[in-house]
């Protein structure tokens, strides 16, 4: 059995044109285009490559993106008051603030200055906490993305057991709760690991569908898999032999009967999410929903 390649990147890539339609009829209406205001703190250079492709794909789509690039000395007062500002324009939808921040700044704090229906990356209480209610909301773009590239591919997940490797905020517990929502591609019975966790192995191996979302490279070896399960790998590492998922790819393609490579797998969808949420918030400021 030859495993199926779920390409990420070519369905980020239709996800964008799609989105460029949308932003190509509201725009002359509005007198407008979205506005996306991204802060970045600090010379990290992995970061700074992130804020340059999220700029990249804000111009494909037709979306204002611009850039607030504060020193790495800056302080806490000072990132709060720029933030402050953000959220007092009209023509900025969302405000995105580049994660990690250097040594000194509290990032909680700092998401939670970011206005709700600004928060285009979903990381607010706020929009954390409507997502576990249910209720609609600017959803985190990583999650946002695996959930979505499931549902291009067509995987129905209802009633299937689906393990989550990982339990952060950004994508191990907002993804557990998307998956078990009662919700056409998900609904499935979702378990959790994490770095406590027992019998770890016994539990992928129980997978239907198995999210890695650890940071631990190649940590997933074929033989802890399901034969036949689907395996959407969200991790990333740079490790000498170049990027790396959580996943041995070798291995685990002998086994999965879909999986999702790194890079060209979740990385693309998790761009076209900000993209959407930036584009959801617009339409809302513009009274549109």
């Amino acid at each position: 059995m030859s495993v199926r390649i779920i390409d990420g990147k070519a369905t980020a890539a239709a996800i964008r044109e799609e989105l460029a339609g949308q932003v190509a009829a509201l725009a002359p209406a509005a007198g407008r285009k979205p506005g996306l205001a991204v802060i970045l703190v600090g010379e990290d250079p992995a970061s700074q490559t992130y804020v340059r492709n999220k700029q990249r794909a804000c111009d494909e789509i037709g979306v204002a993106s611009e850039l607030l690039h504060l020193p790495p000395d800056t302080s806490q007062l000072r990132l709060l008051r720029c933030i402050d500002a953000l959220n007092t324009r009209e023509d900025v939808d969302g405000i995105l603030l580049q994660l990690p921040l250097p040594r000194g700044l509290e990032n909680l704090s700092c998401l939670e200055r970011i206005r709700p229906d600004k928060d285009v990356d979903g990381f607010h209480p706020d929009n954390m906490g409507r997502l576990v209610s249910g209720l609609p909301g600017l959803r985190p773009c990583t999650p946002a993305g695996v959930m979505e590239l499931l549902k291009r591919h067509a995987f129905f997940l209802e009633g299937k057991r689906a393990v989550v490797l990982g339990r952060s905020n950004i994508v191990g517990k907002p993804l557990a709760i998307m998956l078990g929502a009662r919700t056409e591609y998900a609904n499935a019975t979702v378990t959790v690991c994490h770095s406590q966790s027992k019998n770890i192995t016994e539990i992928c191996q129980s997978a239907d569908f198995l999210f890695a979302a650890m940071g631990q490279p190649g940590f997933i070896r074929g033989d802890m898999v399901k034969p036949g399960a689907v395996v959407i790998d969200v991790g990333i590492s740079v490790t000498e032999q170049g990027l790396r998922g959580d996943c041995d790819f070798a291995s685990v393609s002998r086994t999965a009967s879909a999986i999702t490579p790194v890079p060209g797998g979740v990385g693309p969808m998790t761009i076209a999410m900000l993209l959407r949420n930036t584009l959801e918030a617009y339409t809302k400021h513009l009274g549109r929903i």
